[in-house]
């Protein structure tokens, strides 16, 4: 995203400083660009200076969550998924996954991204890198197992690529399947990943 030079008052009133920065904040999510834009960016993009739109938004994380209007910040679950220890924790974490994405607010704006040019792939990406920096890499940091990375990574992998099927390109049946049946499918993969009991899968020597 262009950075260009902010002013350091608002633009119009409070209102307008939250909107356009969700505006900026839904453009980049449609570009795939989530990863790679900054709160400087999205503040220069608003046409404010950083200092100016923190009074409204305390992070990056905070206005993509009002952007999408996620029903929660995924950054303030990460102690609540946690609390309860490792056991059930698969099941949490794709539990809290789908309900966020369940959302008819979030899901309609998904839509609307798609219907204005944003094609799936970038959808995914964004949803991806947006889920994986927030919350995915928090709680895998936080319970300390090994091969970090490589868990990280099948785990967003795994929960968006279910995410984008049901919500985004509405693959059948997974998209009119219930909730509580996904939850059941997916969790126990999920489980595994996050349990420091069970090692990867080390990678072969070639030859």
């Amino acid at each position: 995203m262009s950075e260009e030079s902010p002013v350091e008052s608002p633009r119009g009133n409070g209102e307008q400083v939250r909107d356009a920065a969700i505006s900026a904040a839904r453009n980049a999510f449609a570009a795939g660009g989530y990863a790679r834009t900054t709160f400087k960016g999205l503040a220069a993009a608003a046409g404010v200076a950083p200092t100016v739109l923190r009074k409204y938004y305390d992070s990056k994380d905070a206005v993509f969550a009002a952007a999408l209007k996620l029903p929660t910040d995924p950054a303030s679950a990460v102690p609540a998924l946690l609390a309860p220890g490792v056991e059930g924790l698969g099941e949490r974490l794709v539990r809290f996954t789908l309900d966020t994405l369940d959302d008819p607010a979030v899901r309609d704006d998904l839509m609307s991204m798609a219907r204005t040019g944003a094609s799936a792939a970038a959808l995914t990406k964004s949803l991806q890198d947006y889920l994986e920096m927030t919350v995915i890499d928090r709680v895998v940091t936080t319970l300390g197992v090994p091969d970090a990375r490589m868990r990280v990574a099948l785990i967003s992998s795994y929960l968006i690529g279910i995410a984008a099927g049901r919500y985004v390109v509405r693959i059948e049946p997974l998209a009119s399947a219930s909730e509580e049946h996904v939850v059941r499918l997916v969790a126990p993969t999920i489980q595994l990943l996050l349990d420091p009991r069970v090692p990867l899968a080390r990678p072969t020597s070639k030859g």
